[in-house]
């Protein structure tokens, strides 16, 4: 090639650069908030958990729906037999439209309005929480995401470095500083760092396949990614916030508070339906052959109460009472419940942030130092084979627990978030 003629590029290598650039830009990178609203707009699960809060709003128009009126016809009095010769059946016969309707007493409808309402509210909890619970399933994927980036990053930069200490190698081993032996060893262990990062391409791709599957997303793997801080806080607020945050609204416990309010309206709606409901009915009556040229047509009423001698509900009434101090009870264990997640959340949050304290402060900056200084003095023959192999492997071992225990950390926080009902650990 001539001085200052333009490099001419392969059309193959062309087509396959200019197909990576599309595969980049066309390639998603959300953070956090983008995939929890993607979640909350896609997911199926949430979906059919807000419906069962719509079907119980129906539920109240049904509560409160008055009884029907009923509507009686009846007939009496036609000819069957000819009188003097002439059949005329319609002539003495009676026509009775009866109209009667049941009146409910001791605020019935309002009362099984009300109950249905706290049925809608409990239903409107009962999502929250089990949203709530699919949240931080979505968490714990995109962190598993995050990790996983980390440590593709991570088998990348020490494959990378690892063949930089193989080329060094064999120009030593050119220069006779060191044995074959020597070489294929070094080269050997390369092995190592080609499966890490074979695994590591797995875990990622697997990753994101479950992200995508929480999103109810078809996006092509290669096409989807996530972003965002993959690291740690060691500022915490005390543990009586976590409790009272949890308190005011984690779901379950307002579910189970909300139980005890419809249990309470459910005893007092037993307590009405033991009241007698008369029923008040009116009816017309047109007979052409009554005697009394008055009376032809006549109306009528009536009242019709039952008497409540043997049953006044006493089952339901006792069953109800019964059930509001199960609701009281099962408020309790709930309200033990939370203090009893938060603790151990919190007790979780504080354990990783005391592993990683020393990772970031120390052990980290040792392990790089350690490995390049081996490095360095097995380059210039101060130090053994076995010295560096060592080394290489501390190195390793110390970075990959550091990113994991960054993703316990994120983990446990997500748990701390599950355990108060709220995002307060970022």
């Amino acid at each position: 090639m001539k001085p200052g003629l333009p490099t001419r590029i392969p059309a193959r290598t062309m087509a396959m650069l200019l197909l990576a650039v599309g595969v980049c830009s066309a390639q998603q990178s959300l953070n956090w908030e983008q995939v929890r609203s993607r979640f909350e707009a896609t997911n199926p699960t949430l979906k059919a958990n807000a419906l069962t809060v719509e079907e119980a709003h129906a539920q109240e128009i049904t509560a409160y729906l008055r009884p029907n009126p009923q509507l009686t016809l009846s007939t009496d009095g036609t000819q069957i037999v000819p009188h003097d010769g002439v059949w005329q059946p319609i002539k003495g016969t009676d026509f009775v439209p009866n109209v009667s309707y049941l009146h409910e007493r001791e605020h019935k409808r309002e009362l099984r309005l009300e109950g249905a309402k706290e049925g809608t509210r409990i239903a409107q909890s009962q999502s929250e929480d089990a949203r709530r619970d699919l949240e931080f399933t979505l968490r714990g994927a995109f962190v598993n995401t995050l990790q996983a980036k980390a440590l593709l990053e991570l088998a990348k930069t020490e494959l990378e470095y690892y063949d930089h200490i193989i080329e060094m190698s064999r120009e030593r081993l050119r220069a006779g500083d060191i044995a074959q032996i020597d070489c294929d060893r070094i080269e050997l262990q390369r092995a190592q760092y080609e499966s890490a990062l074979q695994s590591a391409i797995v875990n990622l791709r697997t990753a994101k396949i479950q992200l995508l599957q929480l999103l109810d997303d078809r996006t092509p793997v290669e096409q989807f990614d996530v972003s965002g801080p993959f690291d740690f806080s060691d500022s915490l607020k005390p543990l009586d916030e976590y409790r009272q945050a949890a308190l005011d609204t984690r779901p379950d416990l307002q579910a189970a508070m909300q139980t005890i309010q419809q249990a309470e309206t459910n005893h007092k709606l037993a307590v009405a339906n033991g009241s007698t409901d008369p029923t008040f009915g009116g009816w017309y009556t047109y007979n052409s052959s009554n005697n009394n040229p008055n009376g032809i047509q006549t109306l009528g009423a009536s009242v019709s109460i039952p008497l409540r001698i043997f049953d006044h509900n006493q089952g339901e009434k006792q069953r109800t009472l019964l059930d509001i101090d199960r609701s009281r009870q099962a408020e309790e264990a709930a309200r033990a419940q939370v203090f009893s997640d938060v603790d151990s959340a919190y007790a979780q949050v504080q354990s990783s942030v005391e592993l990683l304290k020393p990772y970031k402060d120390k052990y980290t900056a040792q392990a790089t130092h350690v490995r390049d200084a081996v490095t360095y003095a097995y380059q210039h023959g101060g130090a053994s084979l076995m010295d560096f192999l060592n080394a290489q492997s501390d190195y390793r071992v110390v970075q990959q627990a550091y990113l994991q225990l960054i993703g316990s950390y994120l983990t446990a926080a997500a748990q701390l978030n599950l355990a108060v009902g709220r995002e307060v650990i970022q």
